[in-house]
């Protein structure tokens, strides 16, 4: 699509959002025209505390499936809109409600630990939910003679183990992009790029691995993490770890500074099953609202509001 085509349609887009009176939130993986359509972008923590915080009654989540739960549960009597309901995760949909309470029967007493990479069904079957961003804060506010029960990313399980000293139990999931992304990747990048200062998302394959932690050039962070690291570092070149949307953002942001991807095959399909046509129609039709069951959404509202309140 031309450019001009695009600039047409993101002129509908806000138009129609100032109609609905709608709020548009966008995901740091999204397509760029999504992200420059968008009332926020950030990562899933920030879109959650801007859903919660937003007191518009219509909140088009451009994102996938389980960003537009995590919302509507927060947002109980608003109307959540999903541009398109296919767009899921690989990552969430390792697990199910069966799945977690078949496990919690196997570990009694156990905390329970989701990564918000999760169905609201599991969310409710949960203690916490977290993120990248406060993954290390959620494991280190449970006291330590607590089992711990942490799914579904391997990964960031086995990051968080060392970065907290913490044994969890973790359940052996993974997001098909950022498994992706090897260590080799990594040490390519440290040998070809030596003025970079390397940032890596903890759900790749790669940031366990005790080469990561070995340079001091080398950053494991969440992209909400990313942003602010780059925006405070006097450096001026980064080859970025994760899916490879962010790069817009950091680029619109951060002019004068240049970044790179660690892998450039790093896409989400289901990220990008997002456009700007679909974002204008769901605003036009109010259609493809995601609601929870009510039951389901009490229940996960725990486990949410604990990761919102976490730094």
């Amino acid at each position: 699509m031309s450019a001009s085509a695009l600039d047409t349609l993101a002129e509908e887009v806000r138009e129609l959002a100032a109609q609905r009176d709608a709020v548009i939130l966008a995901h740091n993986y999204q397509r760029p025209e999504v992200q420059d359509a968008a009332d926020y972008v950030g990562d899933s923590l920030g879109l959650a505390r801007v859903a919660a915080a937003s007191e518009a009654p219509v909140i088009a989540l451009c994102g996938v499936h389980f960003m537009a739960e995590t919302a509507a549960i927060l947002c109980p009597g608003k109307t959540v809109l999903i541009p398109d309901p296919k767009a899921g995760c690989s990552l969430a949909a390792s697990i199910d409600g069966a799945e977690l309470r078949a496990w919690k029967q196997e570990h009694p007493g156990a905390v329970v630990v989701s990564y918000v990479n999760t169905t609201a069904e599991v969310k409710a079957e949960s203690d916490y939910c977290c993120t990248s961003g406060n993954a290390r804060a959620v494991i280190e506010s449970i006291p330590a003679d607590r089992e711990i029960l942490f799914l579904p990313d391997l990964y960031l399980g086995l990051w968080l183990e060392r970065v907290t000293g913490r044994k969890l139990r973790i359940w052996l999931g993974e997001c098909h992009v950022h498994a992706g992304i090897r260590p080799a990747d990594i040490e390519r990048w440290q040998r070809e790029a030596p003025d970079a200062e390397l940032l890596v998302h903890p759900e790749c394959g790669c940031a366990s691995q005790a080469m990561a932690f070995g340079n001091e050039r080398t950053h494991i962070l969440s992209t909400e993490g990313m942003v602010e690291f780059a925006r405070r570092s006097p450096k001026e070149r980064f080859v970025v770890a994760t899916e490879t949307g962010i790069l817009h953002r950091l680029n619109a942001e951060l002019p004068g500074k240049r970044f790179e991807a660690a892998h450039e095959a790093a896409v989400c399909r289901f990220m990008k099953m997002i456009t700007l046509e679909k974002l204008r129609d769901c605003l036009r039709d109010l259609r493809h609202e995601v609601s929870v069951e009510p039951g389901v959404a009490a229940r996960a509202r725990r486990a949410i509001d604990r990761m919102v309140a976490i730094g």
